[in-house]
C-alpha cells in the first residue's frame, strides 16, 4: 500500500484478497500492540542535535591523537591526502554497476588497474573486482575448490594460524554443506603452528588447503614445501596476505599458491569501526571460470581504440542459476579504487618502505616489552608486524590500565586461545613512533607493579 497508489488502486488491491479496509490486514495483531505509547522526548533543534552528537562522539578516542597496538587484521596506517580527493569525485562515488560498458569506461578501468595490481602484488595471473572482505574471501575460496573437484572431494584443511573470524565464516559457508568437512587441527602452542602439522594431513579427499601469511599471530613462514605436498595429492592451496608485509616478502606465487586471498583495509582504508574492506582474490589463471563476482577484461573497440568490459561474471544474473559460481551481486568498488591509488601513489619502492618501518618498529617494540619483568614474547619464528605477548596478569585489566591513560591496547588472546595463558597480540605499523612504544612500556611497568599489590 505504497503513497503512489491510488484510492481506486487500494480498493482493487483489497478487494482481490476480500478485505473492507486496510485495517483489516491488521486484525491479526491485538489491539493493545497496534500503536504503542512510545517514550519519546520533545523534538530538538538542529542546533541542539549537532551539540547532543558532538557530545557523544567526543566519548569516542580517535587514532589521529591516540596510539593503537590493536590489529588482528585491522590496521592503523596512514592514508594519502590524494585519496580522499580523488575516491571522492562524484564519477567514482556515485558509480555502481559497469554492466553498460559504453557508459562506465571509468570504473572499468578502475577495476582492471585494481585486478592488475592485485595480481602483480600476490605473483598471481589473475584476480577478481574483490570481495566484501577479508573472511568472505577465505569462504569463497573454499567455495572455488568444491567446484573445481565437482564437490567429489570433501575436506577444507585449515592451519590453527588462520583468523579465528575468518575460520568462523568458512565454517558458516561451508561446513557439513554437501557433506563437506572443515578441519583445523589444534595448536597447543606457537611453534605446533607449522606446515609439516598441514602435510601430514592431506589426502585424495583434500580439495583445499588454507593458510595464512603472516599468520594471524604474526608469524612468517615459507609454504614452499607445503605447495609441492598439496600438489601432490592433487589438492589446491589457498595462501591469506596481509597486503603490506608483501612489501617484504616473498610472494605467494613464487611458493606455488593456487590462490591468493587476504584483507585490502590496509591499502588506504580507514578502520571505520569495521568496514566496509577490501576482499582481495587472485588465483592462477587455469581457475578464472571457478572464481566468484566480477572480472574486468582490456580489449579493443570497433574504432580500433583500448575499452574494458566485465569479461568473466559467473553469477546467478547473468547465466543459468544453476552453473553460477556465486550469487555476490556487488563489489566493493570504490575500496577497490581506494587501494589501487594507493598502491599508484606508494608504487614498489614506498610500499617496501612502509613495510620496512612495520616491521622494525615492531621488533623494536618486541625487544623493548622482552626486558619488563613479568613479560616475555612468544613469537620464535620471524614475524612480520604483529607478535604475542605473554603477559604476568589478565589482559583485559592491562588493557583498561592503558586506556585510563590514552592509549589502545592489544588483542586479548585469553578468550580465543586459553592455551597461550594470559596472551595478548601487539601490533605495530608505520603510525606508531618511539615515544610511543616507550610510553607503552612505561604504562606496561605500572600495570605490572600495581597488578602485584
Amino acid at each position: 500500500m505504497f503513497i503512489p497508489h491510488t484510492d481506486a488502486d487500494r480498493e482493487s488491491m483489497l478487494a482481490a484478497i476480500g478485505k473492507k479496509d486496510l485495517n483489516e490486514l491488521f486484525d491479526v495483531v491485538p489491539e493493545k500492540y497496534r500503536f504503542p505509547k512510545l517514550n519519546l522526548q520533545p523534538g530538538l533543534t538542529e542546533p541542539e542535535v549537532t551539540f547532543l552528537l558532538d557530545e557523544i562522539s567526543s566519548a569516542n578516542l580517535s587514532l589521529d591523537h591516540t596510539a593503537c597496538f590493536t590489529g588482528a587484521g585491522a590496521y592503523h596506517h596512514y592514508i594519502p591526502a590524494a585519496i580522499d580527493n580523488l575516491i571522492s569525485r562524484g564519477d567514482f562515488y556515485t558509480a555502481y554497476t559497469p554492466y553498460q560498458p559504453e557508459i562506465s569506461q571509468g570504473t572499468l578501468q578502475a577495476v582492471y588497474e585494481y585486478q592488475s595490481l592485485m595480481a602483480r602484488l600476490t605473483g598471481m595471473e589473475a584476480a577478481n573486482a574483490s570481495h566484501y572482505d577479508g573472511a568472505t574471501a577465505c569462504a569463497e575460496a573454499g567455495i572455488l575448490a568444491y567446484h573445481q573437484y565437482h564437490g567429489k572431494r570433501k575436506k577444507i584443511l585449515v592451519s590453527a594460524g588462520l583468523h579465528p573470524h575468518y575460520l568462523l565464516t568458512l565454517k558458516t559457508y561451508l561446513q557439513d554443506f554437501d557433506g563437506i568437512q572443515i578441519e583445523c587441527p589444534k595448536a597447543a602452542s606457537l611453534d605446533e603452528i607449522n606446515p609439516q602439522r598441514l602435510e601430514e594431513k592431506i589426502d585424495t579427499d583434500t580439495a583445499l588447503v588454507l593458510v595464512q601469511y603472516p599468520d594471524f599471530f604474526g608469524q612468517i613462514q615459507d609454504f614452499s614445501e607445503l605447495a609441492k605436498a598439496v600438489h601432490e595429492k592433487g589438492s589446491l592451496l589457498c595462501v591469506c596476505i596481509n597486503p603490506i608485509a608483501l612489501g617484504l616478502l616473498k610472494t605467494p606465487g613464487e611458493m606455488g599458491a593456487d590462490i591468493v586471498v587476504g584483507e585490502g583495509q590496509p591499502l588506504g582504508i580507514p578502520l571505520s569501526y569495521g568496514g566496509p574492506y577490501l576482499g582481495i582474490f587472485t588465483t592462477r589463471k587455469e581457475l578464472i571460470r571457478k572464481v566468484s563476482g566480477r572480472i574486468v577484461g582490456e580489449t579493443v573497440d570497433n574504432r580500433g581504440q583500448r575499452a574494458y568490459v566485465l569479461t568473466l561474471t559467473a553469477r546467478e544474473q547473468h547465466i543459468r542459476r544453476e552453473k553460477a559460481t556465486s550469487n555476490i551481486c556487488s563489489n566493493q568498488g570504490l575500496n577497490a579504487l581506494t587501494a589501487a591509488i594507493y598502491l599508484s601513489l606508494l608504487g614498489r619502492d614506498g610500499l617496501q618502505a612502509v613495510a620496512k618501518l612495520c616491521y622494525d618498529k615492531a621488533h623494536y617494540a618486541a625487544k623493548e616489552i622482552s626486558k619488563i619483568h613479568g613479560y616475555r614474547i612468544l613469537n620464535q619464528r620471524p614475524f612480520f608486524h604483529e607478535f604475542v605477548v605473554s603477559c604476568p596478569q589478565a589482559p583485559s585489566d592491562i588493557n583498561q590500565h592503558l586506556l585510563d591513560h590514552g592509549m589502545i591496547g592489544g588483542y586479548d588472546l585469553s578468550e580465543e586461545y586459553p592455551m597461550l595463558g594470559n596472551a595478548m597480540l601487539i601490533a605495530v605499523t608505520e603510525m606508531i613512533n618511539k615515544e610511543d612504544i616507550d610510553d607503552l612500556c612505561e604504562l606496561l611497568k605500572e600495570g605490572e607493579h600495581h597488578g602485584r599489590h
